[in-house]
Formats: structure tokens, sequence, C-alpha cells
């Protein structure tokens, strides 16, 4: 498998065909996978933003201030209120501001992000990166996974995942088949486009010198049977449940 920056890339911008950028600097072959970062499509997609087009509510202004008292770092509740607004439901308002996505991701300060966003203040997540996955798929005729980093439970540090996909399965299920002694294996569901996605971070790299698409090529999904379950729902997400009853001491 062999995994390969996009080089050349302009800086997009709103309106801007995302789609033909890449078309113009690739010759993709038959069982590519493309992931490209959620930065671009969303600027692509004009999801730029400034704080000043969001009004901080009565419970803004309260977590910006009770996150101001955990931290010591002054808070803006205008951000506050954009990560409200983008969100289905606040898991945690502290010590950081943990959210569940309209899209099912749960991630902190809904993926805003306030680094590369040139003549803006803010830059949201797409609203539905799957369906920006399916655009960009059909006009580049391969699979594509929406990419971005995130925070894991338990660990240190960032990595790639899927926020959104098209043209493959969103996980590889090995129930029913059989490990090296025959054991029938009965929970092992993989992941795949997080995996991928990880993987095109690698390479994508972070910061000033990162470059939004990479291809992935010589990966096959295999005989397996494929799954879109990616995000738990709220039945069987545990965490989550366990989240809401939960309080920081100050």
């Amino acid at each position: 498998m062999e995994a390969s920056p996009v080089e050349g890339l302009p800086e997009i911008r709103d309106g801007d065909d995302l789609a033909a950028a890449i078309g113009e600097r690739v010759d993709f072959e038959d069982g590519d996978i493309c992931c490209i970062a959620s930065t671009v499509v969303s600027k692509a997609e004009g999801r730029k933003a400034d704080l000043a087009a969001f009004e901080a509510s009565d419970r803004a202004e309260a977590i910006a201030k009770r996150l101001e008292a955990i931290t010591g770092e002054s808070k803006d509740p205008r951000f506050a209120a954009a990560v409200l607004e983008e969100s289905e439901e606040l898991l945690t308002e502290a010590p950081f501001l943990l959210t569940a996505t309209r899209f099912g991701h749960v991630t902190v300060n809904a993926g805003i992000d306030r680094s590369n966003v040139p003549d803006a203040d803010l830059l949201l997540l797409p609203e539905n990166p799957s369906e920006s996955a399916k655009r960009l798929s059909e006009a580049l005729g391969v699979p594509v996974i929406v990419t971005d980093t995130s925070g894991r439970p338990f660990r240190y540090g960032q990595r790639g995942v899927a926020i959104g996909w098209h043209g493959l399965p969103a996980a590889r299920d090995w129930r029913g088949e059989h490990d090296r002694d025959g054991r029938e294996l009965d929970v092992t569901v993989q992941a795949v486009v997080d995996e991928l996605a990880a993987t095109a971070n690698l390479v994508a790299g972070e910061g000033g010198g990162g470059t939004p698409a990479v291809v992935i090529r010589g990966w096959s999904f295999g005989d397996h049977a494929g799954s879109d379950d990616l995000f738990r729902t709220e039945a069987d997400d545990l965490v989550r449940q366990a989240l809401r009853e939960w309080e920081v001491s100050e």
C-alpha cells in the first residue's frame, strides 16, 4: 500500500472546485482512495465564519465564565455560542466543550478550527461530510474519505479520523470468520475508514506545511462483509450516557 500527498494544491476558497483542483494533479487508478481534509472541504463549501456572527446567549456567557475560572484563560462567549450552534448535544461543559455534531461525530468544540483560516475567525466542519464525500467521489471517480484530526480518550495526542465517506464501507466486518486456531470471531469489526484516515494524516502533515489531500493506492477491502456503522447510537454508547451524569469538581 502507498499513501502519497497531492502536491501543489492552491489555497482553497469559497466556491472553488475542489475535485477539479485535485483531479488536475492526480492520475487516479482503479482501487485508489482519496482522503481529503475537512478543512479544504469546509473552505470550498463556504463554512468560514466570524465571531461577530454569533450572539452570546446567557448559556454561552455562563460556559465561558466557567471555563475561565477553571483554566485561568480568557474565553470569548461568542466562541461558546458558535460551538452550541454547531452541536446537537453538549456532553461536557468543563473542563472543555465535548460535543456531538449533527452528523454523529463526537469531538471537542464541535470540530471548529481556528488555524489556517485566512480572512475569518473560525472554520466550521462541513454540514454533512458524507454528502460532501459523495459529491467529491462522483466527480473524481474514486472512493473519498473526509478526514479530521481528533483527540482520543485515555491517550495523549491527536490522530486522523474519518468524519465522512463514500464509495467504500466504513468498516470491515470479521464476525463469523475464523482466527488461525479456528476460533470464530464474534466481535471484531475493523473501522477501516478511520485507519485509512490515520494513514493519510501521517503523510499529509500538520500546521503550515500540511497537504490537504492524500491518495491511498494498493489497499484492498478484501472478501469481507462491510458495514457503514461508525458512530455509536445513543442506546449503545455507554460512555456518552456516563458523561451526561458527570460533573467536574471546581
